[in-house]
């Protein structure tokens, strides 16, 4: 599993024209579902993501979460984290999760935020989106749990 997580002052989500979800200061966070995610893994990088501390306190340190600045969560679906650029210059997607079970543990990850989180919107799984973020920093922070957990 693959979050890319974005810390943002504003970022949207529009399909086929209409604003489906938006947030102001917290994360945008891109998802990739491998073959070989399971839900124990959501909740592991779930509790992760909501965890780290990359808001500036009184000081100006990065020492804050999410919950203690009141942050938002935006979080879409994108099987693209996990292409494989190897071979060739087309990518290959084959080690992403097959949509159903992709959207399963997706929904999943949405109701496990929303336990901790009071704002979490969404995108809609497999819609063409477009997303626009203003980022803050830039911060950037990639989770993937082949590599922290």
């Amino acid at each position: 599993m693959r979050f890319v997580i974005q810390r943002v002052t504003h970022a949207e989500v529009v399909v086929e024209g209409n604003k489906i979800g938006a947030i102001d200061k917290g994360f945008l966070v891109l998802i990739g579902i491998s073959a070989t995610d399971t839900k124990e893994i959501a909740d592991k990088m779930v509790k992760k993501m909501i965890g780290l501390r990359i808001f500036a306190d009184e000081n100006d340190k990065t020492n804050l979460d999410l919950n203690s600045v009141n942050g938002s969560l935006l979080l879409i679906s994108q099987f693209t984290l996990y292409a494989d650029c190897k071979k060739g210059n087309r990518p290959s997607f084959t080690d992403a999760a097959k949509p159903d079970m992709a959207n399963e543990i997706y929904e999943y990850i949405i109701s496990k935020c929303r336990e901790s989180v009071s704002n979490v919107q969404t995108g809609e799984f497999g819609a063409d989106m477009k997303v626009s973020l203003l980022n803050d920093g830039p911060f950037t922070v990639i989770l993937d749990s082949d590599v922290i957990l």
